[in-house]
């Protein structure tokens, strides 16, 4: 076996760097997507495992936003405007989604939490926002939402003061085959 040149030695870390980077790059979003889940970063709501079990006399009013892209053609709204809720205690809301094409079609909803300090401290026990939307042409559909809102933020001197938070969802079409519906339904 020979020994490398200087210029192959450079060619080798040059290439190990160049796939060394592009494989990051490619693993970027969903490690920061995962970051985000897991820390409530940039008003990222977590996903709870259970419904709280202690809750404080203290009441925060959880407002609801509704957004579609306009490549979505459904009119997708909250069933309320807000609700009011003690810290910890399990609220549920629900949204309204009908498919106003021809057309059946797979929405998938993306969510935050404003302000954003405030989404550590919200947790998603059930949410429609974790599974892809079928509608068929016309269909309607109640999506519902189950949460609640960490006592622990009432200690936060940042966080401790809130009045109100916003639940704000956006839903797209879904990537992928969009129309095949059957497809996800099928294991």
């Amino acid at each position: 076996m020979r020994n490398l040149s200087r210029n192959d030695k450079v060619l080798a870390m040059c290439f190990g760097i160049l796939v060394g980077m592009g494989s990051l790059t490619y693993a970027s979003v969903p490690l920061y997507r995962l970051f985000c889940q897991v820390t409530g970063f940039d008003g990222t709501p977590l996903r709870a495992n259970a419904p709280s079990g202690v809750r404080l006399d203290q009441v925060i009013e959880v407002r609801f936003d509704s957004n579609t892209s306009p490549d979505l053609d459904w009119e997708f709204r909250p069933e309320r405007r807000s609700v009011q809720v003690h810290l910890g205690e399990n609220g549920t809301t629900n949204y309204i989604a009908r498919n106003k094409s021809g057309e059946e079609i797979v929405g998938t909803a993306t969510f935050n939490v404003t302000p954003l300090l405030a989404a550590k401290y919200f947790n998603k026990t059930q949410c429609f926002c974790f599974e892809r939307q079928p509608l068929k042409p016309g269909e309607t559909a109640k999506l519902g939402v189950a949460f609640y809102v960490d006592p622990a933020i009432a200690n936060d001197p940042e966080t401790k003061r809130l009045k109100s938070i916003t639940l704000s969802y956006t839903f797209f079409p879904a990537k992928g085959d969009t129309t095949d519906v059957a497809a996800l339904k099928t294991p």
